[in-house]
C-alpha cells in the first residue's frame, strides 16, 4: 500500500527535477512499479502518447522526455499520435521524425504506431479529398518512423439504414485511395472503433473484411463498443486486430465502468494476437502516476 502523502511528494520531487531523473533513476523504479519477467511472453505493452495529451499539447514534457519516461517505466513501445509533432496536420520534417526515431532507438522502445484525425464521413467532395490527402501524406510519415501501423478513423457520423450506405460509401472510396498507398509503404492503416461510424464488432467487420487485405484492420478500441457486452465484442473483433488501446474504462448500459482486467486479458491470452498492446490513460489523474500504475496492473494481468 503506498502512503499517499509520501507518493505525492515524491510525484512533486520528480516534476521538480523531471530530465535528470529520467536520465538518473526512471521513475518507475522511485516508486517501487518494477516490470514483470517477460522473458517468455508473446505479449508487448505499449503506451498511447494521448496518456500525455495535455503534457505534450502544452510543452510540459518533450518528445526525448516521453521516451525516456517509457523506457523507465518498462513499456516495450510507444504509440506517438500525429499531432504530438510540431507541424500537424502537415507532415514534420525528416530532422524531427529522424530525431524522435533515433532517440526511441537509444533508449530501446519500439515505434509501434502513429495517427491521425481524419474523418472519412464528410460529404463535401472538396473535404474530403483534404482528409484523403491527409491520410496519404501521414503514411509517408509512419513509414519514416518505422511505424507499422497508421491509425485512422472511419469518421464522426453514425448512421442506420439507406444513409448509413450513404456514408459507408464516402468511407470506401476514401479507403480504396489510400490503401494503395499505404500497402506501397508497407503500412498496415488500423481504423480504429470509437463510438462514431463503427461501434459494434459487426460493423468493423461489414467495412474491413470485404477488403481482404493484409495492410487494412482494426485498432482495437477497448473502451468504445457499445453493446450490453463490450467484452463479447472485444472478443469478436480481435481477429480484425492489428494494435489496441486498452483503455480503464468500458462503457456498459452507457455508464462509464472500470476494466475487468483479469476477464479482460483472458480474451485477450486465448486468442491468437501476438504483438504489441498499448494502453491509454484518460481523465484527471497526473498521468506521471497513473501510466505506470496502470502499466503494472495489465502487466501482471496480462504477462503472468
Amino acid at each position: 500500500m503506498i502512503n499517499c502523502t509520501i507518493f505525492s511528494e515524491t510525484v512533486h520531487i520528480k516534476r521538480r527535477h523531471f530530465i535528470p531523473l529520467l536520465t538518473a533513476a526512471p521513475f518507475a523504479g522511485a516508486v517501487n512499479l518494477s516490470a514483470p519477467d517477460t522473458s517468455t511472453r508473446k505479449f508487448k505493452i505499449g503506451l498511447n502518447a494521448y496518456s500525455f495529451n495535455n503534457m505534450l499539447i502544452n510543452k510540459k514534457m518533450t518528445h526525448g522526455e516521453l521516451l525516456e519516461f517509457c523506457a523507465g517505466t518498462g513499456f516495450d513501445a510507444v504509440d506517438m499520435t500525429g499531432y504530438y509533432f510540431s507541424t500537424y496536420p502537415e507532415t514534420p520534417s525528416d530532422d524531427e521524425l529522424f530525431a524522435f526515431k533515433r532517440k526511441a532507438h537509444e533508449v530501446g522502445v519500439e515505434i509501434s504506431g502513429t495517427g491521425v484525425r481524419n474523418d472519412f464521413t464528410v460529404a463535401d467532395p472538396a473535404a474530403l479529398d483534404k482528409e484523403i490527402d491527409l491520410v496519404k501524406r501521414w503514411i509517408t510519415v509512419a513509414a519514416k518512423l518505422g511505424a507499422p501501423v497508421l491509425r485512422i478513423f472511419a469518421g464522426k457520423i453514425y448512421a442506420e439504414g439507406e444513409e448509413r450506405k450513404t456514408i459507408k460509401a464516402r468511407i470506401n472510396h476514401a479507403i480504396k485511395e489510400c490503401l494503395p498507398v499505404a500497402a506501397a509503404h508497407g503500412i498496415i492503416l488500423g481504423v480504429q472503433n470509437h463510438n462514431d461510424f463503427l461501434r459494434t464488432s459487426a460493423e468493423c467487420y461489414d467495412l474491413i473484411t470485404p477488403y481482404k487485405s493484409p495492410w487494412l484492420g482494426l485498432i482495437l478500441d477497448t473502451g468504445n463498443f457499445i453493446a450490453a457486452d463490450p467484452y463479447e465484442e472485444i472478443r469478436k473483433a480481435i481477429p480484425l486486430t492489428v494494435n489496441w488501446q486498452v483503455k480503464e474504462k468500458l462503457l456498459i448500459n452507457g455508464r462509464q465502468v472500470p476494466m475487468d482486467l483479469p476477464r479482460l486479458t483472458a480474451i485477450i491470452k486465448a486468442s491468437d494476437y501476438k504483438g504489441n498492446i498499448p494502453i491509454e490513460t484518460l481523465g484527471p489523474e497526473d498521468p506521471l502516476i497513473q501510466v505506470p500504475l496502470y502499466f503494472k496492473q495489465v502487466a501482471e494481468h496480462l504477462l503472468s
